[in-house]
């Protein structure tokens, strides 16, 4: 949803939601509308407004993408593969958690050798 993703690009340059409605020029009050996802049809000047403070083209407000530019081929290639063949997102997050504690849960061992 645009919301969420106005939230996390908002979040993730450290900005308070007052911040970004003054610096756009926006209403604090439909900009938290929007990022609970009860406004899902802001106007296109909004979204200008928005983008151009957070500093992103507009269209990374409307689709949800990854950006395949700041993947390699082999990623690229890897992450095509599992989607074709039926991997859920949510099933390699699982693959990715369940590595991080085998990882963590391997360090002690090879520190005692």
């Amino acid at each position: 949803m645009i919301g969420d993703r106005v939230k996390k690009l908002r979040e993730e340059r450290k900005m308070s939601m007052t911040e970004l409605a003054d610096k756009a020029g926006v209403a604090k009050s439909y900009l938290s509308s929007l990022e609970r996802n009860l406004q899902t049809n802001p106007s296109i000047q909004f979204l200008e407004k928005l983008a151009a403070v957070l500093h992103v083209p507009m269209d990374s407000l409307l689709h949800n993408q990854v950006d395949k530019e700041s993947l390699d081929a082999d990623w690229l290639k890897i992450v095509q593969e599992a989607m074709g063949s039926g991997v859920s997102k949510e099933e390699f997050r699982e693959f990715i958690e369940f590595n991080k504690w085998k990882l963590k849960n391997q360090e002690p061992q090879d520190k005692e050798s």
